[in-house]
């Protein structure tokens, strides 16, 4: 009798996974940590590697900084828009010494080489290397610099809207990097606001010298601007300004120019005073001017520490109806007093004075007062009137100090609580009364405010909502009670 066949059943799906208690093999999870632990354990010899060669090359560096080597050729790769002969009053200073070459004098050339060429805002990325020379006549210890360098873009275009210096509107700004392949940069700026109602701004600048220290830059500007809310009138600005620039803010940057305006009072209102009216029409101002600033806050707008100085000077009289000389000064002092407590000192003065006895004119003098400058005050309040009219003054001064900590349990918000006492007074240069008494009464009989309120750092500008109170004032000064709230650049 025949044993019968032995068949295997038909499979019918769905089957099950007997793998792993047949195999062992681990499951799913366990294989992401052994993936995750090889790529650590691959990432840590990586690294082992790279720290070793860099310390390896180091050492070889270091024994032979006194190595006789020469430059042969410096090159930039990459410098597609940029004129050569700019390039050239760049590198052959470097090239042209009687000075012995060292790897260590190679190696300094290299590195403030390819920081002058970063310093041109050109490149968005420079890289070095050092190539053996390979011309015929080369010697042996010849070597080739070469810089591999991407250029930005040649041209920006942005349109935005902003809020500033109690103010809001919009701007078109249009850019051109390295126009003529020399590190020029040419620049125009459109913008509406409410007060501002209309502004624009074109600027061709470049550098002078070859170590790009020294800029100059030539602008046209013109501005339209709504006055009404205190002296009753709009003012039209038309104007050219060429000035030089050298230094930078840390160390103090100097900046000396020449300006030359044309102004237009006009649109008077009908509750206009006669002083606004007298002043009405056009005038124009050419002057000379200088301005000097340093600045070593660490933050502009909120600074724990570090101090900001601005020095300005401006002859009026080469031409024209303005005939005078101004001086401006502003400084700024922040320190921290306690753990996230910060106290700040600022202060501000000017003076105007006139030639041939000659009457300032409206649109040169100076204006005091609110959220941004001596708070709980109308904005451009303070000083001289006729009737609803602020004139503006001559004289100035105006102190603050600030008291800036973080909310409690908040210390991360980009929130802050402020306490502040502001002090100010601006004066016209009265010919029947001496300097002194002007002086006496100046400092004397200032307008005081304090009060209280919150601080929010909004880049590019500071919001405060304050909540305050006129202390003292003087006669026909615009004080305000309770709440105010101002958004700047320069809060004082």
């Amino acid at each position: 009798m025949e044993e019968p066949e032995l068949t295997v059943p038909p499979l019918k799906p769905p089957l099950h996974n007997t793998s792993v208690p047949r195999d062992k093999e681990p499951d799913l999870e366990d294989l992401e940590k052994l993936k995750k632990w090889q790529e650590e354990r691959m990432t840590r010899k990586l690294r082992g590697e790279y720290e070793s060669a860099v310390l390896h090359l180091g050492q070889v560096v270091n024994e032979n900084l006194n190595s006789r080597m020469n430059i042969a050729s410096i090159r930039v790769d990459g410098a597609v828009h940029t004129r050569k002969s700019f390039l050239g009053s760049l590198i052959n200073p470097y090239l042209v010494t009687d000075k012995p070459h060292t790897l260590g004098s190679v190696l300094d050339t290299t590195r403030s080489l390819g920081h002058l060429l970063q310093e041109t805002d050109i490149f968005d990325n420079v890289v070095a290397k050092l190539e053996r020379s390979r011309d015929i006549f080369a010697r042996p210890n010849d070597v080739n610099l070469v810089f591999k360098a991407k250029e930005k873009g040649r041209f920006f275009l942005n349109t935005s809207t902003q809020v500033g210096n109690d103010e809001g509107g919009a701007s078109a700004t249009c850019r051109v990097r390295n126009v003529f392949g020399g590190a020029e940069t040419f620049e125009a700026n459109l913008a509406f606001a409410t007060k501002t109602r209309v502004s624009f701004h074109a600027s061709l600048s470049a550098p002078l010298t070859r170590t790009l220290g020294t800029r100059g830059e030539i602008s046209l500007f013109g501005t339209e601007r709504d006055n009404t809310s205190y002296a009753s009138h709009f003012e039209g600005v038309r104007g050219i300004r060429a000035v030089v620039r050298n230094g930078n803010l840390v160390k103090g940057l100097h900046e000396i120019g020449y300006e030359a305006v044309l102004r237009h009072l006009s649109n008077l209102t009908p509750t206009a005073s006669i002083s606004v009216r007298e002043a009405a029409g056009q005038s124009v101002k050419s002057s000379l001017f200088h301005v000097w600033t340093r600045d070593t806050r660490d933050d502009r707008l909120l600074g724990t520490r570090g101090s900001y100085l601005k020095l300005s000077q401006e002859l009026a009289g080469l031409g024209g109806d303005a005939s005078f000389f101004k001086s401006e000064a502003l400084g700024q002092l922040s320190r921290a007093l306690l753990p996230h407590v910060t106290v700040s000192f600022a202060a501000r003065t000017g003076v105007l004075c006139p030639f041939n006895d000659k009457l300032t004119l409206l649109p040169d003098r100076f204006q005091l007062g609110g959220p941004t400058s001596v708070r709980m005050f109308r904005a451009s309040s303070l000083g001289p009137k006729d009737a609803s009219d602020s004139l503006g003054g001559d004289l100035y001064w105006s102190a603050g100090v600030s008291l800036i900590t973080d909310i409690p349990k908040k210390p991360n918000w980009p929130v802050k609580l402020h306490g502040w006492v502001n002090a100010g007074r601006l004066d016209a240069l009265d010919k029947t009364r001496t300097i002194d008494s002007i002086l006496k009464s100046s400092i004397t009989q200032p307008s005081i405010s304090a009060g209280v309120g919150l601080v929010y750092k909004l880049d590019p500008v500071r919001v405060e909502v304050n909540f305050g109170v006129p202390l003292t004032a003087s006669k026909g000064d615009g004080t305000r009670k309770g709440f105010q709230v101002g958004i700047g650049l320069d809060f004082l």
